[in-house]
């Protein structure tokens, strides 16, 4: 009976000492973890302390969308901490097991000044980190929810991009070809609305803009360019959006009735935009900005102003 007793007390005590898992040791790793915690940018090392999957959505969000995408939904450069200058100071409370691969460490967040002192004008917050055990180490594999926030919003405008690039290369080859022609034709477009008609089709209404340029060096210059506004009937036909229809507002005297017309209740939408001339031109240089990181020929591009 002694020997038995002995025995079993071993058999505890040596799965005991090999499970490192201990409340204390997950609450040390999850802190080092708070440190790859997103702050206006995907931080440097990262990668090494969060899961594949986690990482790779993330990096796509920070380093491979439209800055102006990623800028609509401050959670994500936000994600603890806001614009006021201060820095998070985090607090693992606890941290729980799922199964042996998944733990949830509750966090309690606090800001502070660059002098260390608390901000005492600001909530503590609590933040659920998710971790999982892969090879052995414990990672980030999600914050608060936001992996799923950001296949939504990846998913979202990968289509607003094929809607984008369907309306561009339809400015280039149907209307680009009637102007003086440069080296490269880049279209503006401002979206004013658009609206889904069935499963395959939409309508997309915009201030649509076709620009010619030549380049000299990193600065594209403008060789020719008009205004399109209009509305475009988009299908999807086969896998490959297609435009079939592309009603535009009309030269001169009628131009404000057959825009009236054709934006009905996006009209006032639309009016201000085409009427602001510095957020067309802001428009136009940063999707110059983002052809330029897309096109392998121009790492940098500036712009002479306006029409040619």
């Amino acid at each position: 009976m002694k020997q038995t007793l002995i025995i079993i007390f071993t058999a505890v005590l040596l799965v005991a000492c090999g499970n490192s898992d201990t409340e204390e040791t997950l609450k040390k790793r999850a802190t080092e973890l708070c440190q790859y915690i997103p702050d206006h940018k995907l931080l440097d090392g990262s990668k090494d302390y969060m899961t594949a999957d986690f990482h790779a959505v993330l990096d796509t969000m920070f380093n491979h969308l439209p800055e102006h995408e990623a800028m609509d939904h401050e959670w994500l450069y936000y994600f603890v901490t806001g614009n006021g200058g201060t820095i998070a100071d985090y607090e693992v409370t606890k941290v729980e097991l799922a199964d042996e691969t998944h733990a949830v460490a509750t966090i309690k967040v606090r800001q502070k000044w660059e002098d260390g002192s608390f901000d005492e004008t600001s909530d503590i917050e609590e933040h659920q980190l998710s971790m999982e055990k892969v090879d052995g180490v414990w990672l980030m594999a999600d914050f608060d929810g936001h992996k799923a926030d950001c296949i939504r919003h990846i998913d979202i405008n990968r289509k607003e991009q094929a809607l984008r690039e369907t309306i561009s290369d339809y400015l280039v080859q149907e209307i680009g070809e009637h102007y003086l022609k440069g080296e490269r034709c880049i279209p503006t477009l401002l979206i004013t609305a658009s609206e889904e008609e069935g499963d395959n089709q939409a309508r997309v209404w915009g201030d649509y803009w076709v620009f010619w340029y030549n380049t000299s060096g990193d600065t594209l210059k403008t060789v020719s360019g008009g205004n399109h506004s209009g509305c475009m009937t988009i299908k999807q036909e086969n896998g490959k959006l297609t435009v079939t229809d592309f009603e535009q507002t009309v030269d001169g005297a009628g131009n404000a009735a057959s825009a009236q017309r054709i934006f009905g209740k996006h009209y006032d939408v639309f009016k201000n935009m085409h009427m602001n001339t510095d957020v067309r031109e802001a428009a136009r240089k940063e999707q110059l900005q983002w052809y330029g990181k897309t096109a392998s020929a121009l790492t940098t591009i500036r712009t002479t102003a306006g029409m040619p």
